[in-house]
């Protein structure tokens, strides 16, 4: 099972360590082993919230993920992404981008980082409406009921993480503006570029989000029918009329996945910075990282881990929450990826051992409800 999913996880691994040491020797293959890993340790909960979703779907479009949705992965967002923004912050054609990327390093990680204000609020803005829109849904399972149950009651409000995700973006726009004239005002103008970023995140999530969303409710209520007519429709010999349903369902569930793992990336892209500016060996190293990251998701939709472990999907939240803030915060500060990533795993592991540790006292109580009845029987 494990040499199934990660068997081209693994293959790629061996491939891309050999053409980094062809390409620049033992250094390089460190560097790509190092961003492979800062890759997986920051795209964890990515995984874990791509399998609630991936979940939802047959076999065809998981191995759709696995192979479209992996190029556009590792091609769109770890290689073409960098260089389109390069392009676009310094007006230039794309043979122009990679020609600098490859032979003008420091002035390309230097327009990647000048760019940097745009690219944190359009992907913290995004993981933001995720997180809130999460955390205000009434959820029978909670996992930090004192914190969940009082956000769910407000989570009725409408609009609710629409608005508190615009007060996030202006209060991110103000601070960075003021925080930039404090400093000599060189990158005041930084601060409607932030604003315009955060607005096109939301209106990404909203427009991504929504169309999956419809399409799956659709999905949902065809399934319904169909189950209520299927033995008529047997006896008539008519054809099934879901499959069509469950292609656009599916379609828009694949496109909003695609977002989603564009604005997990993000930080990757923009931490394999302080490694190396090096776009070859950057887009081999997370490469890597992110084929991990896809075949994670699918063992985990396949073991049922989500189901079995059921506050993990509440953490990987709190952690795209965490990953939220600390994209905005990045537009003026800098933080340590070890910092971004640990955040993370640490999430998720409490979130873990608090799974275990419900299934363990859920196994407790079955027992001393079976051992009561054995004695009543007894009597």
């Amino acid at each position: 099972m494990v040499l199934k999913t990660f068997g081209w996880s693994f293959a790629v691994t061996a491939l891309g360590l050999v053409a980094a040491i062809l390409f620049g020797g033992w250094t390089a293959f460190g560097i790509v082993a190092i961003l492979s890993i800062l890759e997986i340790s920051l795209s964890f909960d990515n995984a874990v919230v791509n399998a609630g979703i991936l979940k939802k779907m047959n076999a065809f479009w998981q191995k759709i993920f696995l192979t479209v949705g992996i190029l556009i992965a590792v091609f769109g967002m770890r290689l073409v992404f960098p260089v389109v923004i390069v392009a676009i912050s310094a007006q230039l054609g794309p043979i122009e981008a990679v020609d600098l990327a490859l032979s003008d390093k420091d002035r390309y990680q230097e327009l990647v980082t000048d760019a940097h204000p745009a690219i944190a609020a359009f992907g913290g803005m995004f993981l933001l409406m995720i997180f809130l829109d999460f955390i205000f849904e009434d959820r029978d399972i909670k996992w930090l009921a004192w914190l969940e149950r009082p956000l769910a009651k407000l989570g009725k409000v409408d609009m609710l993480s629409v608005c508190i995700a615009l007060i996030v973006l202006l209060i991110s726009a103000v601070t960075f503006a003021t925080q930039a004239h404090q400093h000599g005002g060189a990158h005041v103008d930084k601060a409607e570029t932030v604003l315009l970023a955060g607005i096109a995140g939301l209106i990404t999530y909203m427009i991504v989000g929504g169309l999956s969303g419809y399409f799956e409710d659709k999905l949902e209520e065809e399934e319904e029918q169909e189950h209520e007519e299927e033995e008529k429709a047997v006896r008539e010999g008519k054809p099934r009329t879901v499959v069509a349903m469950a292609g656009k369902a599916a379609f828009f569930m694949f496109l909003y996945l695609e977002v989603l793992d564009a604005s997990f990336s993000f930080d990757g892209v923009i931490g394999a910075f302080a490694i190396t500016n090096d776009i070859v060996l950057m887009a081999l190293g997370l490469g890597i990282g992110a084929m991990y990251v896809r075949s994670l998701t699918v063992y985990l939709v396949r073991q049922g881990t989500l189901d079995d472990y059921v506050y993990l999907e509440h953490g990987a939240h709190y952690a795209i929450g965490a990953l939220a803030l600390i994209l905005l915060v990045t537009i003026q500060y800098e933080i340590n990826e070890i910092i971004t990533g640990l955040v993370g795993v640490v999430l998720i592991g409490a979130s873990f051992w608090s799974s275990v540790r419900r299934n363990k006292r859920l196994a407790e109580a079955e027992g001393n409800a079976g051992d009561k009845t054995e004695v009543t029987s007894g009597v």
